[in-house]
């Protein structure tokens, strides 16, 4: 599954781990926005990661799942490309 994560979180330390955490799954294809391609047990186990390090009062943290035809309709203007390999397993 391919899936968009946004986020807008004030606080440096916080944003800081959300953003750590994402850099273990996906790409960072601007500032608070990743794109990741995970399997779905992968994706429940990034968003709980996700939803312990955020406070919802004070955070938003957002998920755009992209269907395959969306995902073939992205345009991009400047750098980049959508990373659509197959998911990722990542050991540590």
């Amino acid at each position: 599954m391919f899936v968009v994560i946004s986020y807008d979180i004030p606080d440096d330390r916080r944003r800081t781990r959300v953003a750590n955490t994402l850099l273990d799954y996906g790409t960072r294809v601007q500032y608070s926005v990743f794109e990741v391609n995970l399997r779905p047990q992968q994706f429940r186990e990034l968003r709980e990661e996700l939803e312990k390090l955020v406070k919802p009062e004070e955070d938003s943290l957002r998920f755009y799942h992209l269907c395959a035809e969306c995902l073939r309709r992205v345009e991009i203007v400047g750098e980049g490309r959508v990373e659509e390999g197959e998911p990722l397993v990542i050991i540590v």
